[in-house]
Parts: structure tokens; sequence; C-alpha cells
């Protein structure tokens, strides 16, 4: 509202300083460095629950008041089976597969809090989540992180480490399930590890399950392959792969015993007894009582179960996973757990955590077994019949998107998974997300906080917000009176469905980057696949998605950042499977990107999962125009790409990130031109090589004014992306891979006009949407206004805070020299400016505090 006024203003003064001192310059250059220049923001206070554990173990051990058991992830399909535990000491998470930090943080369950993080086995449905994981608590200033688990987690570290640096600043440790037990404020943990035998020769291949079936053939070349590419492009060392440290037939089961907490002291008990309640005397006597010693007081005894609730023995519950049948055996028979049986010496056991799919559920041995912890045993089950919303938020804003264009906004989907669930004699309990297992105070299950989706409330809340039903009529109107604007019956293919438009970190309501190209019925392929990326899929396409993951022929990654590749495993696994449920033969992946990925997918392979035989590499650096590649396998797998995708060229090129980051250029047999920028500022590269492109989609990561912070990150804003695209003459725009301060809508800049469009999640769109989508804008302003505003204020904020550096600047200079103003004259005026822009600033406060 006060954007332009103060805009003004600053350049008033601006102009006003640059003629009193040839020292100062525009605000659109450099005072200082960005980083100086920026408020400093203060550490978070992550360590203040630390000093109360410092503090506790001076004092007697006492168990916590409170602790349950929440679910994060259900064991669905799109989300792992993933475990919060809650104490006021301390708090734990029992595996992480991809997306579990986006649910953390959708459902403010603190990461910064964790210290403690279990793993159940080592593959990638319980760890896909730990790299973002890792990153995120080093940014949140937690000192140190324990994993616990198969003892190949120091190798998975190692491995992370290839991409996302030193990880300097957090203390990561392992403790395998050889070392003892491990006790904290509110429990003790013992890992019991479980050996099964398996039969590599018929195992069938799918995601998880220890053995899978190889082409010996394909893995013998894409392993030379991409060993070459690395001797080449890194210098490594003579020896070709790593000692294999990979253990599939282990999982580790967990026992966790709370500790004994004292009962609670009645004080109107206390006071009837006649106890010198609210005195300095009555401090030894609780002790002593909750101690559960008898005390004397005026020559009468009072017992502990006077005046005490009975003391807490601390429960016991048991996380364990069970992956195949070959399991089933070794769990059943184990000793150690069956000491927490009815009837065992540890027993009974108060809730078991199953991690099991359907078909061990529906053994009759484990079903036996099962029903041996007796009747006041509680059973979770966690798998993938549990078909629940775990991302609300999303949910509601593709709902409201839809009200806007359906076509370009479609609804949200959820797979659905086939066959009966397993019939059992022992009541359980199906994971919904956010369900609560309650330990203390009482044994309860609480779901008052299980995702639930309300379209019909979402739908209203939009229709509500002032403004919006009249522009969606409008926009629906114009769109209908154009005769230049097409009609549903567009061509399909090309299709662009963007999965993931934030940058840096999932959030609940854009995901990391990820786009899905779907060049015709038959032939797709990612454009960058960063954590989350299949779950995704799994929202947009819903029981379709199999067919999906078949046409994915080719995966371009741009960039080693995590927050473009870490869903590539996922996808990889993910196939698989779909290629055996739909019955076709399997054949790896096109894999186009920078060579360095192959040192993270080698450590993986050789200490995780075997994932090797699922890619054929194609460095990136050998599509940049001008290459001579000499390799024979790289030209083969080249002429492959272009022939499957039926393309005429598939280039890249090197843009301004990182090292070895890249954008790429797709140019279809029929004509059709898409270029893709990945993370980058603005490369001249990038504009000659996608001259006359149909659609540019280019990364548009921070808002006009803040190009030093641009530079500083190596992304580019807004306008900077649109000039790209105009210097290029893309036919069209779609700005992308938005900062996370942006959530739902990036600000607007002047540069917008009928050839640039807003990416957001879920969005799909095609060659005759190129028009329609500029007229969606309107629509969405008004749906995101709030928002907007906000934006705007803190942008008026920031303008305002260079003003009065540039005021402080100015201040230190000498007075004015002749044919100049003079010192009182330019501050006089720049007083009456300062004064103009703190009564905007009040109003747009005083306005806040209304809205408020």
């Amino acid at each position: 509202m006060y954007a332009g006024s103060l805009q003004q203003a600053l350049a008033g003064w601006t102009r006003l300083l640059c003629c009193s001192s040839p020292h100062l310059r525009p605000l659109s250059m450099s005072f200082r460095p960005a980083s100086e220049r920026r408020r400093d923001k203060p550490p978070p206070d992550t360590l203040r629950h630390l000093k109360s554990r410092e503090k506790r173990k001076h004092g007697d051990m006492h168990g916590p008041a409170t602790v349950y058991l929440q679910v994060v992830g259900t064991g669905s399909r799109e989300n792992g089976a993933s475990l919060y535990v809650f104490s006021e000491y301390n708090r734990y998470l029992f595996n992480c597969g991809e997306g579990t930090q986006r649910l953390m943080q959708e459902h403010k369950l603190k990461i910064s809090r964790l210290d403690n993080v279990f793993v159940t086995r080592m593959s990638w449905s319980n760890v896909g989540g730990l790299s973002g994981l890792i990153l995120t608590l080093k940014d949140t200033g937690v000192p140190q992180c324990v994993f616990s688990g198969p003892p190949q987690f120091e190798k998975y570290l190692a491995a992370i480490r290839t991409f996302s640096g030193s990880l300097q600043g957090i203390d990561l440790a392992v403790r395998p399930y050889t070392e003892p037990h491990y006790v904290d404020d509110t429990m003790a943990v013992y890992q019991v590890p479980i050996f099964a035998k398996l039969d590599f020769r018929n195992s069938p291949a799918s995601p998880g399950s220890p053995g899978q079936s190889s082409s010996p053939k394909s893995a013998k070349r894409q392993r030379k392959d991409s060993e070459d590419h690395l001797q080449e492009k890194q210098n490594e060392k003579p020896e070709r792969s790593p000692k294999k440290s990979r253990d599939p037939s282990l999982v580790v089961a967990f026992v966790c015993k709370l500790h004994p907490k004292k009962g609670n002291f009645l004080v109107m008990k206390a006071k009837e007894l006649g106890l010198p309640v609210g005195t300095s005397a009555i401090g030894p006597i609780v002790a002593a009582l909750k101690a559960g010693k008898s005390v004397v007081f005026e020559g009468k005894e009072i017992r502990p179960e006077e005046v005490c609730t009975p003391a807490d023995p601390g429960p016991t519950f048991l996380v364990l996973e069970c992956p195949t049948r070959e399991f089933i055996q070794p769990v059943c028979e184990n000793e150690q757990l069956q000491k927490y049986l009815a009837g065992g010496s540890e027993g009974p056991t108060a809730l078991v955590v199953h991690m099991v799919p359907e078909s061990v559920l529906a053994d009759n041995v484990y079903k036996s077994w099962m029903a041996r912890f007796g009747s006041t045993t509680e059973h979770l089950i966690l798998n993938e019949n549990n078909q629940t919303v775990h991302n609300l938020r999303s949910h509601k804003i593709q709902t409201q998107l839809n009200l806007i264009h359906s076509d370009i906004f479609p609804l949200l989907k959820t797979f659905q998974t086939k066959g009966e669930p397993a019939s059992l004699s022992v009541p359980i309990v199906r994971g919904h997300c956010l369900l609560k297992y309650q330990l203390r105070p009482k044994f309860e299950w609480q779901r008052d906080a299980v995702v639930e989706v309300d379209t019909k409330e979402f739908i209203n809340e939009a229709l509500e917000i002032p403004g919006f039903s009249a522009q969606v009529e409008e926009c629906k109107r114009v769109l209908a009176a154009n005769p230049a604007l097409p009609s549903d019956n567009v061509d399909k293919y090309p299709e662009v469905v963007f999965l993931g438009t934030g940058s840096a970190i999932p959030m609940k309501i854009r995901n990391v980057s990820s786009i899905i190209l779907n060049i015709d019925s038959t032939r797709s392929l990612l454009l960058d696949c960063g954590e989350g990326t299949f779950g995704q899929l799994c929202r947009h396409y819903g029981n379709d998605v199999d067919r999906v993951l078949c046409n994915l022929s080719t995966i371009f990654v741009s960039h080693m950042h995590a927050d473009h590749h870490t869903g590539l495993i996922n996808i990889l696994l993910e196939r698989e499977k779909a290629l055996i449920a739909l019955g076709e033969s399997f054949s790896p992946v096109m894999l186009v990107g920078p060579a360095q990925i192959m040192n993270w997918l080698n450590q993986y392979h050789s200490h995780c999962q075997k994932i090797l035989r699922h890619i054929n590499l194609i460095p990136a650096w050998h599509l940049v125009e001008g290459t001579n590649v000499t390799k024979f396998n790289t030209q083969d797998l080249i002429h492959s790409l272009l022939k499957k995708l039926e393309l005429e060229k598939f280039q890249t090129c090197v843009v301004r990130h990182c090292r070895n980051a890249f954008g790429c250029i797709l140019q279809h047999n029929s004509g059709w031109k898409i270029v893709y920028s990945g993370d980058t500022m603005p490369c001249t590269n990038l504009i000659q090589t996608g001259q006359n492109a149909n659609l540019l989609i280019h990364e548009a990561t921070l808002e006009d004014g803040l190009e030093e912070e641009a530079i500083e990150k190596t992304h580019s804003t807004t306008s900077q992306a649109i000039d790209v695209g105009m210097k290029m003459n893309a036919e069209f725009i779609m700005l992308n891979h938005f900062s996370q301060r942006y959530a739902k809508i990036p600000l607007f800049s002047a540069d917008f006009n009928e050839k640039v469009g807003i990416a957001f999640d879920h969005m799909r769109v095609r060659f005759g949407d190129f028009k329609v989508v500029p007229k969606l804008i309107p629509s969405l302003k008004t749906l995101f206004a709030d928002e907007i505003e906000e934006m705007e204020e803190r942008r008026e904020k920031r303008e305002l805070r260079q003003l009065k550096e540039v005021h402080g600047s100015f201040s230190t200079n000498e007075p004015g020299t002749q044919g100049q103003p003079s010192a009182p004259r330019i501050s006089e005026t720049a007083n009456e400016m300062k004064r103009e822009l703190e009564g905007s600033d009040r109003d747009v406060d005083h306005k806040r505090v209304k809205l408020t």
C-alpha cells in the first residue's frame, strides 16, 4: 500500500545524499557487505532444555510426568512409518523416512528438541529423510544428535557428507546395537538385534526388501561406466568400490522402559491429617513420604499411601520392524523379546508398535506371537494399509486453488492399497497421522489431533475472503468470453506438473524441487528430484502413480544440493516396485547429472541397499554443447536417451550457482523446446542456449530489492528471472523455486506481464494454458491478499532500515562544500522524509493491530 511512496522517498533521499557527497552511492549499489548490512539474527535458543537437563543431574532422578507416543508417518506408501516420542525432558524419533521433516514442521513437532534418533533397519524407507533432518538440526543449533540402530550408520553419515559438507557445529554420534543400553532422564532403551536367513536367489525385488533380483550385465556396465567417469572427473582413488558393509538380514528392535515416578503429594489430604502444609517444615516430610517412608508428626504416624498417590513403576513399550516373512521366526523366537510377553520376567508390556507389512500381519505364527502379550497390551500397526492424509495444508491450498481453475489446479488424491486387511484375534489400532498413545499420566489413546480433511470447510474459508468469489467469477467470464483463449480441449502433451516449487527445505505448503515432464502418454522425465518427490507423485496421481513411474525413463539432477536430489533413491526403488506390479520388464533409469552424484550413490549402495543397477549415468558435462564424447558406452546411452524420449536434443548448460551446476534444454522432434534453469543467477549461457524456447522454467528464489542476498546465495530475483526469459525470447516463463519465506505466494514485481506465471505445487501446465495462467493472477492475489500485504509491510520496513542506514552513513561525513546543499539543510530535509516514512510505518503497524 505504501510501497510506492516509500520507494519514491528512498529515491529522493538517495539523490540528495549523492549530491552532497561524492563518496555515497545509490541504494541499488552496495554500501557494505550484505552480511554486515542485514540485521544479524540472534542464535536460536535451543540450549535452554540442555541447561535444564544439567540442573536435573544434580537432583534426584525421577521419571517424567507426561509421556506419549505420536504417529508421524503411518507406514503408507507415501509416508513411511515414523514415531515421535515426547516427554517434558526429552524428544525421540523412531525412523525418519522421506517427508518426516515436512510433517514435523507442519504439525509443530519440535525438531530442535530432538537429540536421539532410533532406526530399526538400514533401508531408505527408514533413513530417507535423515540427510535433510541433520542439516536442519545443525542450522537450529542442536549441539549433538545420537543415532541408534544398525552399525552401518557410520558409513551412512559419511555418505551424507559427500553432498552436505563437513557438518561442523553438530556432533553426530552412532550408538550401534552392540553398545550397552542407553539411559537418560526419561527412559532406558535396549537394542535387540534380530537376524534373518535370507534367500537372495528367489527374493523378489521390492522397495525396502532385503533381496533384489539383479541384472549382472546392466549392473556391470553401469559400475564400469560410472566409475570411469568418476576417475576422469574427480581423480578418485585406485580402488573402484568401497568395502561393502550392508547387512539386509539385520533389524533392530527397541525395548523402552520409562523410569519409575514417585507418587504425587495430596495437599488437601495432608492438611486434613494436620501436616504443616505451607511452612518450611513440610519439605523434608514430603520428600520422605514420596520416597516411600513413613513419618511421625506430633506423635502421629503418617504412612505414604495416606497422602501420596501410588508410585508408577515405569511402563515398557516396544518398537519393532518385521519387514518380510523371513524375519517372522527370528522375531517370534527372540529370547530377549520373550521376556516382555505375558508371564515373562519383564512383562507386561504397555504397547507394541508393529512396523510390518500386511502379509506379515496375516501370518499365523506372527498372529499367535502377538496374542502372547496378553490382553492388557495395546498394539499399534504402521503399514501400507493405513490410508490417511498426512499433509493437511497441501490438501487445503490445493482445494482452494481448484476453485480458481480446476484443470490447472487439480484436486489431490490418495493412494488406495488393494487387498483385504489381515483378520486378527488381537485388538489392534491402525496408525493415523498425529494419533497419540499416552503412557503418563494414564494409559489412553488420544485422537483429538488426528489429521482429517474437511473439504467443505476449506472451500467455505476461501469463499469468505472478501472479493474472492467475485474475482473468480470475473476470471471465468474473461476466459469464456475471449475467443483467443483456449478451451478445455487443449493439446494434453507436453504436460508440466510441478511437484515441488520451494527451496532449501520441505515446508508444509511448498515441497523442494521437482518437476515431472510428461512428453506423451508413455514417456516422462523428472527435472530434479528433491526429498518427498515420490510422496508428491502419490498425492497428485493416486492409484495411477505406478503407471507414471513405469513411464519414467530419465531423471535430470541439476546439482548436488540436497533439496534437488535426495528423493532420487526412493523414486528408483518405487519405480521397480511399479514395474513388477504392472508386469513390465525392468530397465535402468537414465540419470543425467553431475558425475559427483556417484560418490553418494556408490557409498549408499555399498553400506545400505543395492541401488546401482537402477541407473545408467550420463554425466551432465557430456551433454554440454561442443563436448566431444569419446566413450562408446556414453555415446550409446545418449542415443538411447534421445530415442526413448523422442527428442531431437537434450542439452545441458553450465549455470551460475555452485560447482557442477547445470540447466537443461529439451527440444522435441516435433519442434517444441523447454528450458529448465535449475538454480542459478542470471546466466548468459542459458539465455543463448535456450533462445526461442516455448517454455522457460526459471528459479525466482527472492523478491526484488534483495539482489545482494541473491548474489550472496547465487540465486535470482523475480525480475531477474523474467529478464532472462525476455532476453531468451521465450514464449512463456514459469517462475519456480521460491524461498520458503514466500510460503503461499511470492511478491509480484512491476515486470510481471502476460508472458509470466507463478508455479505452485501440483500445478499442471500445458502449452495451451500459456494465455490462461496470467489471467489467474488477480484471483490468486485476492486469495492470498493477507499474505501479500504482510510481505509488502516487511519490505517497507526493510527499505526504511536501509534509509536509516544511509542517514547514519551521511551523518559521519563532513558538511557540504560550496555549490552543494549545507549539512543542516540536508539534515532538515532528511528528517522531514524520515518523519513521513515513520508515519506511514505507524499506519501499517496500526492496521496490523486492527487486523489481529
